[in-house]
């Protein structure tokens, strides 16, 4: 049963996508058409006195690389991450990745990290992982940095919201030469290095509006502060046009074509990894947490699989017992012969009551179908830099 903030929340995000009819819609979105001209002001403000120094700027003595974006959600930000942190370590550098975590719960006891002189250290972040260990679960590391942490070896996952305390810590007592700022576009109290953007091509703008009536952070022409431009979610389709559109606001960025490509399917209780060739003619369930539903199961569709019920929640969702109880039971009425998640959510899973229908999750990954020789380029100006250049200035880009 949805509380009625839950219920709430999925009208309103009908709202924002314009699909919710009737006077009380219409209203809302006026509403929410005023609120983002205030919007618009705070953003334009804070990047001016980011501009003029009139906020302080941080730059620790590293390589700081952020990946973001100027929409809200949905343009597959984690996969990339783990990408660019894996061809880093393989080259020897020694990344730490500095995330928000998210919709991550507090620590119920605080975590202890004892210095090379063992005394402990003050004032930490939370530590997902240190390259080495797994500290924390999803609950208390978030979904997405819980992933990151399980799936690269020699990279650490810090979780804070200040990302500055996060990069001191890695730099200090994890020896980290690279930092990666998970979702840092809009993180401008320490200073970038490198810029990456992504887009996704099937809904590169949003809504086009900003928050709170559409879903974008900020206006197009922040693109301007790209070193990088990453096109995601291509499908192999021609992307001309948004490259061109693209153009109007950053003439000078390298613009990366990529893909979402699925591996496998793999059981999230037993670890069974299946072929792709599994879904084809399946009865599939669809469910997610996520922020463009819609595109996951299409995925799903395309490898041939039957997709007779579909059920999403809210990015970040928390499944419960109950959530997922009910829907298995529901699996099975119906017959499904399986159960499809996303990766990010996996990770949200409890074990259902009775496991009457297979619950398997999409293992993602990039593929770099334009630009592969602009990101060997951009992993070799990374590596090939013994210290950092100095990074731009913020009154040049903002």
């Amino acid at each position: 049963m949805k509380s009625r903030a839950e219920e709430f929340a999925e009208w309103g995000t009908e709202v924002v996508f314009g699909r919710a009819r009737g006077f009380r819609a219409w209203m809302m979105r006026c509403l929410l058409r005023f609120a983002s001209f205030f919007f618009w002001i705070l953003v334009q403000v804070r990047l001016f006195l980011f501009r003029r120094r009139l906020k302080t700027v941080h730059y620790l003595g590293t390589f700081v690389v952020s990946v973001g974006n100027i929409t809200a959600g949905g343009t597959g930000k984690t996969p990339v991450v783990e990408l660019l942190s894996r061809s880093l370590a393989s080259r020897g550098r020694k990344c730490a990745i500095l995330t928000r975590g998210y919709k991550s719960h507090d620590l119920e006891k605080p975590q202890v990290w004892l210095d090379k002189e063992g005394k402990r250290v003050k004032s930490i972040p939370k530590i997902a992982s240190d390259g080495v260990t797994r500290y924390l679960s999803p609950l208390y590391a978030g979904d997405e940095p819980f992933m990151l942490a399980r799936n690269l070896d020699g990279v650490a996952v810090l979780v804070d919201k200040d990302r500055v305390k996060s990069g001191i810590f890695a730099i200090e007592q994890l020896g980290s030469n690279t930092l990666i700022l998970d979702d840092g576009m809009q993180f401008l109290k320490l200073k970038h290095e490198i810029d990456i953007v992504l887009v996704d091509c099937g809904f590169p703008f949003g809504t086009g509006a900003l928050l709170p009536r559409g879903t974008m952070r900020e206006p197009r022409a922040s693109l301007k502060r790209a070193s990088y431009i990453i096109l995601t979610k291509s499908e192999g389709k021609p992307q001309d046009a948004l490259i061109s559109t693209i153009r109007k606001y950053n003439k000078v960025a390298d613009i990366i074509v990529t893909n979402h490509a699925p591996v496998l399917l793999e059981n999230i209780f037993t670890g069974e990894q299946l072929p792709l060739s599994a879904l084809k003619g399946k009865y599939v369930a669809c469910l997610s947490g996520i922020a463009r539903p819609e595109s996951f199961e299409n995925l799903v569709e395309s490898l041939g699989a039957n997709v007779e019920i579909r059920r999403s929640y809210p990015d970040h969702y928390w499944f419960d017992q109950e959530d997922l109880d009910a829907f298995v039971e529901r699996c099975a009425e119906r017959a499904m012969d399986m159960i499809v998640t996303t990766e990010k959510d996996a990770v949200r899973f409890l074990r259902p009551g009775e496991m009457e229908v297979p619950i398997y999750f999409l293992r993602i990954h990039i593929d770099i179908l334009q630009g592969q020789d602009k990101w060997d380029a951009m992993i070799d100006r990374i590596c090939g830099l013994g210290a950092p250049q100095p990074a731009p200035e913020w009154g040049d880009v903002l």
